[in-house]
């Protein structure tokens, strides 16, 4: 059961994200990128060591569609932000990467949005702690990945 402070919780926390959200949509066009574009070169970046940077596993990770990837990856790389490398064997495998320029450009975003952290990051952490009360995530409840996956829109 839900309460009124269960439902403000919740409003508060989405408040706190969508204003994350709007600051960093701002900065990746003041950068000259579109947001979406932004999220992929961070997503890129910050792929684990053991995933292979594919179109496929940046399209999971920015749960879009592998043909919005697809362009985004096409309007990146025209831009001279990514490179394309085709894989060793499997030839029809392409590999991503960021070119200096995209990572020239990763990186005063990425020092913007710390520096934006460190400034409103406690209210979001307040307001996620606020939100999980009673959820079971905070009393130490392990939460199940496999349950919580989110999949791409089919």
């Amino acid at each position: 059961m839900l309460t009124l402070s269960d439902y403000k919780s919740l409003a508060e926390l989405r408040y706190q994200i969508r204003c994350f959200l709007s600051f960093s949509e701002q900065a990746a066009r003041a950068a000259g990128l579109e947001p979406r574009q932004h999220q992929l070169m961070l997503g890129l970046k910050g792929l684990p060591r053991d995933v292979r940077p594919t179109i496929g596993e940046v399209a999971e990770r920015l749960q879009i569609q592998h043909h919005s990837a697809v362009e985004l990856v096409n309007r990146l790389a025209n831009a001279g932000y990514v490179r394309r490398v085709r894989a060793g064997r499997d030839r029809r495998e392409v590999l991503l990467s960021l070119s200096a320029k995209g990572e020239q450009v990763l990186r005063r975003l990425s020092l913007h949005h710390r520096a934006e952290l460190r400034s409103a990051g406690p209210e979001l952490v307040k307001a996620l702690r606020r939100a999980m009360r009673g959820t079971g995530i905070a009393n130490g409840t392990r939460f199940s990945p496999a349950a919580g996956k989110r999949r791409r829109p089919e």
